[in-house]
């Protein structure tokens, strides 16, 4: 099979744990695009904390895309804008803060330039760091958010934020849920994903399903690693999971993208 599309997530997949691409990962990126192949990236990150990648890969150069807010955004990099967007509505929104106070969480969500709070706790810091996003930490959530975003982050305790994720599918089937990293819980709207919107951007460019192969390392890359022609988990991958691709190679710190280059598109 020639393979037309490789999807990366960023965090614990493409990026090490310093949060870099290391030199083997982008000599082998730049080697599959210069042989016709898109490379995409696909990330829960806000567009704007994805876009210094993109650069470091030459991604503008080679006429591809990035997918961000785990597949509420999708953004051309040649014309700098979006061809997709879907958001929570405001109301939604809120609804998400009031079912958070009920579960005993905290909540997040983004304004253009900057991550919206009501709290504080080492796991948005985590986010801050992830995104150099500016936390701006509000008095009154409901009376900041006064308008739709593309996605809410549901942060606590691992353990306990699977029996939230459960209650939240629950009682709010109207969304689309996925865990990121073990802290963060995914809101987005309903019918947005990685898949969904790799499927969306795969017709625009005529690319097959089964043209693609995805890569990626935890619960809001499953549906993509499912969907493409050849789903990819990094040896880091979220236990419960590994059973779910088709291949898995080195961890994210031990070039498993470089990997999955060597073997499926330049061999």
């Amino acid at each position: 099979m020639k393979y037309k599309m490789l999807v990366l997530d960023l965090d614990d997949t493409l990026l090490s744990d310093d949060h870099c691409i290391s030199e083997r990962n982008k000599e082998l990126l730049v080697k599959a695009q210069e042989q016709g192949v898109y490379v995409v990236l696909a990330s829960g990150r806000p567009t704007q904390a994805m876009l210094k990648y993109a650069e470091e890969l030459d991604l503008k150069k080679y006429g591809s895309y990035i997918i961000s807010y785990n597949g509420a955004i999708i953004t051309d990099l040649n014309r700098k804008i979006p061809i997709f967007e879907q958001t929570l509505s405001k109301e939604q929104i809120h609804g998400l803060y009031d079912f958070s106070l009920a579960n005993n969480v905290d909540i997040i969500t983004y304004s253009s330039d900057s991550i919206i709070s009501e709290s504080t706790s080492k796991y948005i810091d985590v986010e801050v760091e992830l995104t150099q996003m500016k936390l701006n930490k509000v008095d009154c959530f409901k009376t900041a958010v006064n308008e739709s975003a593309v996605k809410c982050i549901l942060l606590e305790d691992p353990e306990y934020l699977k029996i939230v994720e459960t209650k939240l599918k629950k009682e709010k089937p109207n969304k689309s849920v996925a865990i990121s990293k073990p802290f963060f819980l995914e809101v987005m709207p309903q019918g947005i994903d990685k898949a969904a919107s790799i499927a969306r951007l795969a017709k625009k460019l005529e690319i097959s399903q089964e043209e693609i192969i995805a890569v990626g390392n935890a619960g809001n890359d499953l549906t993509m690693i499912e969907y493409a022609g050849l789903g990819v988990w990094v040896d880091n991958v979220t236990p419960e999971l590994r059973h779910h691709a088709n291949v898995i190679v080195a961890s994210n710190n031990n070039n498993g993208v470089a990997e999955v280059v060597e073997k499926y598109i330049l061999s």
